[in-house]
């Protein structure tokens, strides 16, 4: 096998770089101490962020993981009680902070491709009871990571925000890659955003800042969120050098996302007509392509090792399963040779 220099990286869309564009933004960003809320900046860009998801106030943070987290310790009390879908980021890759921190539960429940129906929900609330935990939540995610970047049904989104305030329930969004659903969909982000009491968007995926999020609600939920945030350590200062990044992400890296989808469905249209590849979704909604490596071939661990030998970088999920995600970083014209790659490596792999 040939073995050259990774080229193709397409581990994650949090591999991205700051275009040179981006670069003179934040290099000429008009900063000020977050603490205090004086930077120019940072406010400018939580103004924006409310403005389009049609919330009352914002908060920019360092992570999605840190705003996700800040919302369900907003929300729920120690002995309170949410309900997720059981392959969530919340759930799984955020080291269960919400117990560590919060003394609060999940209750997961398997979705279908990863989401959630409101018939799945109808009996899960906990009955008053000193012996059980309070039900007070529901977290979605949109898009869905682990299910391949789905796209929730607008319509049961909806749904499931009417159930929920019929049952005196709060519901936050995970929206890390709520702009890939946004322009998949034609959907406005303050229309995905509209049935939660809380939203969290991500800039350093495919929107392609470096660093930050930000959490999105009413101005009373934005106040503890912003107690919350000094508690976890995440209070910054002259903050506006990332706000820039983010405010840049916000203007010019949206609709471009929509090449990140070609991308994607180009490629797993590649990958389909390779004997011993079994795509999750034959065809991506948005820029997250998973698949599955025949077992008998090895492990999916043993696959992206010797992928990269050949220039092409994809993350291993599972023992079987495979994710390539599409960004701006890397060239759609790539996808031949990333394809062809992946082909040798099935074909050492019968060996």
């Amino acid at each position: 096998m040939n073995h050259p220099e990774p080229s193709i990286d397409y581990r994650s869309d949090t591999l991205t770089e700051p275009t040179p564009e981006m670069r003179e933004a934040i290099a000429g960003a008009a900063v000020g101490d977050d603490v205090f809320a004086e930077d120019p900046t940072v406010q400018a860009l939580q103004h924006r962020v409310a403005e389009l998801l049609g919330k009352e106030d914002a908060l920019f943070v360092p992570s999605g993981t840190m705003s996700n987290q800040i919302a369900v310790l907003v929300h729920c009390e120690g002995g309170d009680e949410f309900l997720c879908e059981s392959g969530c980021h919340i759930y799984n890759y955020e080291q269960g902070a919400f117990a560590q921190l919060g003394g609060v539960v999940a209750r997961t429940i398997d979705g279908e491709d990863g989401l959630l129906n409101v018939s799945q929900l109808v009996d899960k609330i906990r009955p008053p009871n000193a012996h059980l935990v309070r039900t007070r939540l529901v977290c979605l995610e949109n898009t869905h990571n682990a299910a391949g970047g789905r796209i929730h049904p607008h319509e049961e989104i909806l749904a499931i925000g009417r159930w929920a305030a019929e049952h005196d329930l709060l519901c936050h969004l995970d929206g890390a890659r709520l702009m890939n659903a946004v322009v998949a969909t034609g959907v406005s982000a303050a229309d995905w955003a509209a049935p939660f009491d809380s939203v969290s968007i991500c800039f350093s995926k495919g929107l392609g800042a470096p660093v930050g999020s930000a959490l999105a609600g009413s101005r009373e939920f934005i106040q503890a969120a912003h107690r919350k945030r000094k508690c976890l350590g995440g209070g910054m200062r002259q903050a506006g050098i990332l706000a820039a990044a983010a405010q840049h992400a916000l203007a010019h890296h949206i609709e471009r996302l929509a090449d990140d989808h070609a991308h994607a469905r180009v490629l797993a249209e590649g990958l389909a007509a390779i004997d011993g590849i079994e795509l999750l979704q034959k065809t991506p909604d948005t820029n997250i392509v998973i698949f599955r490596i025949d077992p008998a071939l090895g492990s999916a661990h043993a696959f992206v090792s010797q992928l990269a030998e050949q220039g092409v970088k994809m993350l291993a999920l599972t023992s079987e399963r495979v994710r390539a995600v599409t960004h701006l970083n890397v060239d759609p014209d790539c996808v031949g040779t990333a394809v062809r790659g992946v082909e040798a490596v099935i074909e050492n792999l019968r060996r």
